[in-house]
């Protein structure tokens, strides 16, 4: 069974305190007639800027983690397609354009191209080009229930990727990739805990394969200071996960 697209579709965006990018990605979805705006406790002007956008819907919120998040969100929405979209990101003109001439099918699932950025510098090379499905009809499926890295569930479902480009600007300055390191690893220990093994050594060297693998094996220099940033966050988020890890599984073992 199929439908045409877009006044068929609700898009849906977990947030909080994301003033700095609320707007530009609301300005793309303009026209979209429901856009779901489920904040987590925002303490700057992120809700004062959405009330400017008639299409907006606000709803007020608990995180309990991103895919079961996600999914409480999208309970909000009136249409049956979600268009899941983060805070930071931007729908291009070519992709809105597709969008509005495809005749969707509830036996698929949808892929968005995402390209990001640092600032407004394109990232190359620590970050290429990737395909994530984020618009789905949510009588057949949704995310699964992990706290970090969730994703739709797309089991008997064919996957197909939609024209055009999404842009995405999770990091402003050095201080978002601080604040997201600590968030992203105390929900990853949180997750793991008493199910994964973690120690020093792993942490350490976990965190140097990281830069490793991200400034040399996918060529970050070539992205300038940006790629020893994101270099050099990659490899501290994965220290902090591992050791955050490794302390929750001593806390769990010594019954504190």
């Amino acid at each position: 069974m199929s439908a045409p697209s877009i006044k068929h579709i609700s898009c849906v965006i977990i947030v909080k305190d994301a003033g700095h990018t609320i707007k530009a990605t609301l300005n793309s979805l303009r026209c979209f007639a429901e856009v779901i705006l489920y904040d987590n406790g925002s303490s700057d002007d992120t809700l004062q800027i959405a009330a400017n956008f008639p299409n907006v819907k606000m709803v007020q919120g608990d995180f309990s983690g991103f895919g079961e998040t996600k999914n409480k969100a999208a309970e909000y929405a009136t249409h049956e397609w979600i268009l899941s979209l983060d805070a930071d990101e931007t729908l291009s003109q070519e992709f809105i354009d597709s969008l509005s001439s495809l005749t969707l099918n509830t036996g698929c699932a949808y892929q968005i191209l995402r390209t990001n950025f640092y600032r407004q510098q394109e990232i190359k090379y620590c970050w290429k080009k990737e395909r994530i499905t984020r618009l789905y009809h949510r009588a057949g499926t949704g995310f699964n229930d992990n706290k970090v890295h969730e994703f739709v569930l797309t089991d008997n479902l064919q996957v197909s990727l939609l024209s055009g480009l999404v842009n995405h600007y999770p990091y402003q300055n050095l201080s978002d990739f601080i604040v997201k390191a600590d968030r992203y690893s105390t929900l990853f220990a949180s997750e793991k805990v008493g199910i994964k093994k973690s120690s020093p050594a792993r942490a350490l060297l976990n965190a140097c394969f990281s830069f490793i693998k991200t400034y040399v094996l996918k060529a970050g220099f070539l992205d300038g200071y940006p790629g020893l940033i994101i270099a050099f966050s990659h490899m501290t988020t994965n220290f902090f996960k591992y050791m955050k890890l490794y302390e929750a599984n001593q806390d769990l073992k010594n019954g504190r």
